[in-house]
């Protein structure tokens, strides 16, 4: 097995193992992004994230997609988005060894913490990352606004600007 850096001829076999988390995570339809959208986010002057592959006898098995974030307490850390591995591989190693590979990347980085989100549900991933010495953190909750979000408070929020204008 060798863990690599993706390049931008990996992002298709990166984006059929997203879709299979998402097909693990129970949410099949919520994959919106594309193969061309990793290779533009992912590779071009400013790539907003970064990847190492797991490729075994020239397939890729498994993934690790990460960014670099700022603590306004720790300063540069890693956020590791998600880290997959092909239902078929699992058991391979290839998990372990694509999470040492961004541990030692943090290392390198000299980063103060690396952060990523489990579900809840997730009991053996919980259980991995709680013997590799993570800190699953149960008092912290994760808030995402989605797109209808963003649109709808927009909306608000100019209404409410629209509605003080008329009253001057």
């Amino acid at each position: 097995m060798i863990i690599r850096r993706g390049t931008e001829n990996d992002m298709k076999a990166v984006l059929a193992l997203i879709q299979e988390l998402a097909v693990f995570e129970k949410e099949p339809e919520a994959v919106v992004v594309t193969k061309e959208d990793l290779i533009r986010d992912g590779f071009g002057s400013n790539p907003l994230f970064h990847t190492f592959v797991a490729e075994l006898d020239g397939e890729i098995i498994g993934m690790a997609l990460y960014y670099y974030r700022f603590s306004t307490w720790k300063g540069k850390t890693i956020h590791l988005e998600d880290l997959i591995v092909t239902e078929k591989s699992r058991g391979t190693g290839a998990g372990m060894a694509l999470y040492s590979e961004i541990i030692k990347e943090g290392e390198r980085e000299n980063v103060r913490r690396i952060e990523w989100n489990v579900l809840n549900w997730n009991t053996p991933a919980i259980e991995f990352y709680e013997k590799s010495g993570a800190k699953v953190l149960s008092d912290w909750r994760v808030v995402h606004m989605d797109e209808q979000g963003i649109d709808d408070f927009l909306r608000g929020q100019k209404s409410k600007v629209e509605s003080q204008k008329s009253k001057v």
